[in-house]
């Protein structure tokens, strides 16, 4: 039971029942009396981890008050002869409209009932039945109510408590330079938490990036995703703003010292609505099914965006105070634990997450330590980015030293000796910082760098060389020779393996340097496109009549179909035609068994050794041997390759002598 002071007083009764806590807003609070029937109002389910709430809601928010624990401990339902009975039957009465219950609190005690009204679904009558703990005088809630709370006590509770399934969300990479394009939408770069939210199912979740539960810790934005009756995964940022409506990461990280100032949850991305994803979905596309969700709310908000001027909109940031941009590709599809080159991050200030990884002494005036040493991951090692002794408070040189004092270690994290030249305390590389940073040398340290806050939600292993990676320049398309032909690419960041991190780029260079191995074996022969624009975890599809905008390099191969209808098909004879394919998305070449010029003379044989969920691929090798016995004894020459992920092919030369029936 929660004493509830919002706009009016009242108290929360919870009981958990089917993995929820059912709950009643009593406006006089519970009582011992029995003749004191106290009206209940039902409001929606909460998550049972909301049980041990108390602290401050902030104004502007749901439910903006002080909450605190009045009554907490257990109940067992009974039935009319007082017997307990199970959860299922517990429910079902609630769903006829009677309960009945044994409470064992420090206050509630002895036997209650809950009744709900007449033709009113919310409103119900909390009774205390007549036993050893009833009383016959008049019962006030307040006279025993607790000591009130100062603080959100549960803002630090649970801070490290990681969630076992979580979603980890897209990553932007870093760019410093602002560029305006139409194909490019340009958001505001909020500086605050990225959060994950979960609605719409029997416990709503709210997590950092890295899996971190936020449930406990921003219990408004959590009783406000509760209102989202859809079943969704959205993604966004968590921001305290200030009184000139700017994000304010300082007193976000402090957030229960500055109660009156609201919390907000920006949502720019939806990855799933009611079970079905929305990952597959175009940026544009999702963002408006993400708007139509949301509606108007103060707690949860739409992150609206503006199209191609992303010059202008960083020099409009900047005015107003904010830390940066955010340029996504408005055809861009959602991956999950990727940093993408689809979404760009371009700050006013350049800065970066680094790992702290030990401290030198204090000198002079200064207490608690001199200066930070910086390393992020790389590879399986630590790499040393320098140190910081600048922009630091006292305050933060004292809650610093309290940090790491835990974390201090005789061994140093880096492999090889830095260029330190004073007495270092090493740390285990845990805690995460922001720093600026002017620019970064040769071997990558950081120049002039500031310290500018502590990352608590975020992991040391996600610090590594990518994090400060950047990108000069984004281009729509660029041209490559091809001997004397020209051919225009585009989309090169476009990420085709979301797992590895290969673009559409990679695919390209790859059919670039492998061009003179391949096009003897595609000369001459029409091919039948499979396209894959969105890389490997999309569908695809089959293009056959290709030929038509074809340019001038690439050869086509016309051809009536069993419906009379002309199908021009592309024949790749040069390097030029081989990138415009890889350009379209043809992750594979499918060349048919014939030439154009001998169309129903196969000039291979395949024999195509695909196995089934029961073979072992030592079975396929044990069968291309078998084949390889054959062809041997009967003076054949076959050349066996890979096909797919577990299969074998085995090519059989035949020069076009033999038409297709011949062949089979």
């Amino acid at each position: 039971v929660q004493r509830h002071q919002a706009s009016r007083l009242h108290y929360d009764f919870r009981l958990e029942l089917d993995g929820v806590l059912k709950s009643w807003a009593v406006p006089k609070g519970p009582s011992l009396n029995p003749s004191q029937k106290r009206l209940a109002v039902a409001v929606e389910d909460h998550p049972v981890d909301y049980i041990g709430f108390k602290g401050t809601i902030p104004e502007g928010n749901y439910g903006a008050g002080t909450v605190e624990i009045w009554d907490k401990g257990s109940f067992i339902p009974v039935n009319e002869a007082h017997e307990t009975i199970t959860e299922k039957q517990a429910l079902a009465g609630l769903k006829k409209g009677e309960l009945k219950f044994r409470m064992k609190g420090s206050k509630l005690k002895g036997e209650f009932v809950l009744i709900r009204l007449k033709n009113d679904d919310k409103n119900w009558l909390l009774i205390k039945h007549k036993d050893d703990h009833s009383v016959n005088t008049i019962y006030d809630a307040e006279k025993t109510k607790g000591k009130p709370v100062k603080t959100i006590a549960s803002i630090r509770h649970g801070r490290a408590k990681k969630l076992d399934n979580f979603v980890s969300p897209m990553l932007a990479t870093i760019t410093k330079t602002p560029f305006s394009d139409k194909d490019w939408i340009f958001e505001v770069k909020w500086d605050g938490y990225r959060a994950v939210g979960e609605t719409g199912q029997k416990e709503v979740r709210l997590y950092s990036r890295n899996g971190i539960d936020f449930s406990g810790r921003f219990p408004a934005i959590q009783q406000a995703l509760q209102k989202i009756k859809h079943k969704a995964i959205l993604d966004g940022e968590i921001v305290l703003l200030n009184d000139k409506n700017v994000p304010d990461f300082q007193k976000l990280q402090h957030y229960e010292n500055h109660l009156n100032f609201p919390l907000v949850y920006y949502v720019f991305d939806l990855l799933k609505l009611d079970g079905k994803s929305t990952e597959k979905l175009t940026l544009l596309e999702r963002k408006k099914l993400l708007k139509k969700l949301l509606g108007k709310n103060k707690t949860i908000r739409y992150c609206d965006h503006i199209e191609t001027d992303g010059t202008g909109f960083l020099e409009q940031a900047k005015a107003q105070g904010l830390e940066g941009i955010i340029a996504k590709k408005k055809d861009s599809r959602y991956t999950e634990g990727i940093r993408s080159k689809e979404w760009l991050k371009i700050k006013n200030v350049q800065s970066t997450e680094i790992v702290i990884a030990g401290y030198t002494r204090p000198r002079g005036e200064r207490n608690h330590f001199g200066s930070l040493i910086l390393a992020n991951k790389k590879g399986k090692t630590w790499a040393y980015r320098g140190h910081v002794g600048t922009g630091f408070s006292n305050d933060t040189l004292a809650s610093l030293k309290k940090l790491m004092k835990p974390l201090e270690t005789s061994d140093s994290p880096f492999t090889e000796k830095v260029p330190i030249n004073d007495e270092v305390t090493w740390l285990k590389p845990k805690l995460v910082a922001d720093i600026a940073y002017t620019e970064v040398t040769r071997d990558n340290i950081f120049r002039h760098p500031v310290f500018l806050r502590l990352r608590d939600e975020k992991s040391s292993k996600d610090v590594n060389e990518e994090v400060v990676e950047e990108i000069t320049e984004v281009k729509r398309s660029e041209e490559i020779k091809a001997g004397k032909d020209t051919v225009v690419v585009t989309n090169r960041h476009k990420i085709f393996w979301p797992d590895e991190g290969f673009t559409k780029g990679d695919v390209i260079d790859y059919y670039d340097e492998v061009s003179d191995f391949i096009l003897p074996y595609l000369k001459d022969h029409p091919l039948s496109l499979k396209r894959n624009p969105n890389g490997i975890r999309d569908e695809g599809f089959y293009h056959k009549d290709a030929g038509e905008n074809a340019p001038s390099y690439a050869s086509v191969f016309p051809i009536k179909s069993g419906e009379g209808k002309m199908i021009d098909y592309i024949i790749c004879n040069n390097k030029a035609t081989l990138l415009y394919l890889a350009n379209l998305g043809c992750i594979e070449i499918n060349p048919w068994n014939s030439t154009a010029k001998k169309k129903d003379n196969p000039a291979w044989m395949v024999i195509d050794i695909d196995p089934s969920d029961e073979n072992t691929f030592e079975q396929v090798v044990d069968t291309a041997l078998a084949v390889k016995k054959v062809l041997d004894k009967a003076g054949v020459k076959g050349y066996c390759k890979t096909s797919g992920a577990s299969g074998l092919h085995v090519y059989i030369p035949l020069k076009s002598k033999y038409d297709y029936a011949e062949v089979k």
